[in-house]
């Protein structure tokens, strides 16, 4: 029996897997809220009681670098490694990857209907490929092509610097460079607060104005859901401001990994915004900010980019890898 676990700043969602001629077959399944408990070991430990398989081998993707074993949640006030849970646990072994890491094994246990595609791309694409995935944080992953099959490796690109693409966005980069005193990365724009701060951005450099209904409706709420959410009705001028520059950002964002990675084989948007605006990113203006890359337009044109809709990626890839360090002989599986 394989635990695994998609441990995110704001849901921690674990689940008991049963490898099956290289696939991954789900027994239980719950979704905790982070900050519910003080502890990964206290989330699991609950998770565990309440069922009481045996456990063979364990792995939990988690927002944040893992370095060597341990993490510290950058959304979370955990710090978490993986020798300690080990003996917390009472397991042979426990894996801690970065979630993005996840995430990009994932693919592998994924079908074409698990995608939404944004560009075609060049049929059968092959060569390097990359994630990119916007939530609470905003996380990156590659994976490395070698002939026959790929191999994800882990990153750290949504804290690199913010690069505006013209003058809104430049303006967009100095009032959060005052914002924040100092350094705008990726996730300052690309992420659920990210979408905030483009909000407020726009709100208060005088772009757009903000209705009472609006202002008392984000006050009560989830902002970035609220500005979504009436984005995509066009209810809030305001919002269909920031989303579209949201996604304009995430095109851009996305259209540099590829570049980074020479990611050929496909660019592939994850996290739970895009699904949740998906007729946004289907616009020109994701794509078009994706390819606006000067000369090196022809090449972004034939990458494929597509949307991952299923939200437990990240979970079917940790219990990937621990099949894989299990002994399981893990399939290949094309991704459509």
């Amino acid at each position: 029996m394989i635990l695994a676990g998609d441990i995110g700043g704001t849901s921690a969602r674990l689940a008991y897997f049963e490898g099956q001629n290289g696939r991954l077959r789900p027994i239980v399944e719950e979704v905790k809220h982070s900050h519910d408990y003080s502890s990964l070991y206290a989330a699991v430990l609950e998770f565990r009681d309440k069922y009481r398989y045996q456990i063979g081998t364990a792995c939990f993707g988690v927002a944040g670098p893992v370095n060597e074993g341990r993490v510290e949640a950058p959304n979370l006030p955990w710090i978490i490694d993986e020798k300690e849970l080990e003996k917390e646990l009472r397991l042979n072994k426990v894996y801690l990857i970065n979630d993005l890491l996840a995430n990009a094994h994932g693919l592998s246990e994924l079908c074409a209907e698990d995608f939404e595609v944004i560009a075609p791309g060049v049929p059968e694409a092959k060569g390097n490929r990359a994630v990119i995935s916007a939530g609470t944080g905003l996380g990156e992953a590659g994976l490395y092509w070698d002939g026959d099959v790929h191999h994800p490796f882990a990153a750290e690109g949504g804290h690199a610097d913010f690069a505006p693409a013209n003058e809104l966005q430049a303006e967009l980069w100095h009032y959060l460079h005052q914002k924040f005193g100092g350094h705008v990365s990726w996730e300052r724009v690309l992420s659920g607060p990210g979408q905030f701060n483009i909000y407020e951005f726009l709100r208060d450099t005088g772009k757009g104005k903000e209705e009472a209904w609006l202002a008392d409706e984000i006050k009560a709420g989830d902002a970035s859901a609220v500005i979504s959410k009436h984005g995509l009705s066009g209810k809030s001028p305001l919002c269909v401001q920031a989303v579209n520059l949201f996604v304009e950002i995430y095109g851009a964002a996305a259209g540099n990994l590829a570049l980074k990675y020479l990611a050929t084989g496909g660019v592939y948007i994850g996290g739970g915004i895009a699904p949740k605006i998906l007729l946004k990113m289907k616009e020109p203006r994701f794509f078009q900010a994706f390819c606006d890359k000067g000369r090196l337009r022809p090449l972004l044109e034939n990458i494929p980019v597509r949307v991952v809709l299923n939200d437990k990626t990240a979970l079917l890839g940790a219990g990937h890898v621990a099949m894989m360090h299990a002994g399981s002989e893990v399939g290949q599986v094309a991704i459509g």
